[in-house]
């Protein structure tokens, strides 16, 4: 090997400026390659770049008339239409043969949930602390009713009156013990922005032993006339209901017709009036005969009361049929007590009210509740059915800061405060149960569907169904002994899942309807999706 030449220094500098672009190398080093013979750095050269510049125009023109290229072109034409018409032609069989929906029934506001009353409005809320509740004790409560959710409240009787004195009957002026008219108003208002609807119980003689007075005074034309007048006063000062007792006091006279056309000419597509009859009369035969002959499309009564201290499951069964059929195509209300009958707690066996109360919100129609049904508030023993509500756990309830004369306790340890902050509570299963009548479907309008089950089972249950929405079961043990049912029908699947029960210590989840086991006294609503 020879040696360098002496003078040159190989760097690596200079092999880098081999890799450079031979723009960005410095001019000094364009005699690298001179190096007195000695020492060459060959430099590479740069790297040929290929481009595809595909076919030209004349090249296109010519390949394009060849037979092969027309072929190709007409196959792939071919299969676009052919693909597009199969895509056409499986829409419409999926269109054809996919289950039509049910046209969805008009309901009005009173159709779809819960209807609160307070027919003793002195016992609901004291306002201005003088042992008498009163209207504005009404609008102060009124969140804790929006909380119920409930579609409408039944306010009264609160006009002027003297029991059994037709003479100081005035239907149009509020008895000042409640309050004034812009008390009433106010209220009306309050309610309006929670989309609460008032109606106003009109029954003339409500402090007397008669409604109306005798049956001479209801077929007076001038009080027909007077009771006429009461009907428009009040629809124009924004009430979206009349509620009438004694309606069975009025079969067979034109003037329930006559008044259900004056509410219902109040009625706009904005806001929807009802008139709503109510009978106190106990026997279902009368109860059913009146529902069948009379002239008004909301009848009330406390049908569901049974005779019997503790109903069985086929007499439940048939009274609630029997009352469908009779009802016909118009719709139906529900209601165990009321005012002037009662609380639900002082009527029913404790152990079954729970199980009432998924009765009442699960059959196909409104429910009725009374004031203080929501908590279990019991009547008083020897008094009218008017304790005061029960709203905290202080001396005197939240009611007033004082107490009504003559007051006796029978509600201890009940209240909407402590009730509230217990999920197991009988507030909270009304809450539930009110909240899914007003937004589940079948439910709300759904077909009712009674199940066969033996009659030494002692269980009532039905499905209540709309269309493609979740469908609900409802199974009712009345009887005092834990049982097993086998639950079986066409719609039925072999599990649904529990939506509530009456019994706290049911567990949450799935249960299976050919073994379901149900407590003493145990009523569950259940839910199964819909499956073509």
């Amino acid at each position: 090997m020879s040696k360098p030449t002496e003078g040159v220094v190989l760097d690596l500098k200079d092999v880098e400026l081999n890799e450079m672009d031979p723009e960005k190398q410095p001019m000094a080093t364009a005699a690298a390659g001179e190096t007195n013979g000695a020492l060459k750095v060959k430099v590479l050269d740069d790297e040929v770049e290929t481009r595809f510049t595909g076919l030209s125009k004349e090249e296109l023109l010519k390949v394009a008339g060849t037979p092969g290229w027309v072929r190709t072109r007409w196959a792939l034409l071919i299969l676009f239409w052919v693909g597009w018409l199969g895509m056409l032609v499986g829409a419409v069989l999926i269109i054809v043969q996919a289950p039509r929906c049910r046209q969805l029934p008009t309901q009005e506001w009173w159709q779809k949930g819960a209807i609160y009353e307070i027919g003793a409005v002195e016992a609901f809320q004291d306002s201005n602390d003088d042992g008498v509740g009163d209207l504005a004790g009404i609008k102060q409560r009124i969140d804790d009713l929006g909380a119920l959710k409930v579609k409408g409240l039944v306010i009264g009787p609160i006009h002027a009156t003297v029991a059994d004195s037709l003479k100081e009957t005035h239907l149009t002026q509020i008895d000042k013990a409640y309050g004034t008219m812009d008390n009433f108003t106010q209220l009306l208002e309050t309610a309006r922005k929670k989309s609460i609807m008032i109606v106003l119980d009109l029954t003339p003689n409500y402090r007397g032993g008669n409604p109306w007075f005798s049956n001479t005074t209801v077929t007076d034309r001038n009080f027909q006339s007077q009771v006429k007048e009461a009907l428009s006063f009040w629809l124009e000062k924004g009430v979206a209901g009349i509620r009438l007792g004694g309606a069975d006091q009025l079969h067979g006279l034109d003037v329930l017709e006559e008044w259900n056309n004056v509410t219902a000419n109040y009625s706009t597509e904005e806001k929807s009036r009802v008139l709503i009859a109510v009978t106190d009369i106990s026997q279902p035969v009368d109860i059913l005969t009146l529902v069948n002959q009379t002239s008004s499309e909301f009848l009330a009564g406390r049908y569901l009361l049974s005779d019997s201290e503790r109903p069985t499951a086929s007499e439940l069964a048939n009274k609630i049929w029997e009352y469908l059929e009779a009802a016909g195509q118009r719709w139906t209300c529900w209601s165990v007590g009321g005012p002037k009958v009662g609380h639900m707690a002082s009527l029913v066996q404790e152990d079954l009210l729970r199980l009432y109360n998924i009765l009442l919100f699960t059959l196909p129609g409104t429910p009725f509740t009374n004031y203080g049904d929501e908590i279990g508030l019991k009547d008083l023993p020897g008094q009218l059915p008017n304790p005061i509500m029960h709203w905290d756990d202080t001396e005197t309830h939240g009611f007033s800061s004082k107490l009504p004369r003559d007051h006796a306790d029978v509600n201890h340890n009940i209240s909407v405060k402590v009730e509230s902050t217990d999920k197991h509570s009988l507030l909270s299963l009304y809450k539930t149960l009110s909240e899914r009548k007003g937004k589940e479907r079948s439910l709300l309008h759904g077909d009712f569907v009674p199940l066969q089950l033996t009659a030494s089972a002692n269980v009532y249950a039905y499905l209540r169904v709309w269309d493609q929405n979740d469908r609900f079961l409802v199974a009712l043990n009345l009887g005092t002994e834990k049982t097993t049912v086998a639950l079986r029908h066409d719609q039925l699947p072999d599990s649904a899942s529990l939506v509530l029960s009456s019994d706290p210590q049911r567990q949450e989840g799935s249960v299976e309807l050919h073994k379901l086991e149900l407590a003493p006294s145990e009523g569950v609503l259940l839910k199964f999706p819909y499956a073509a």
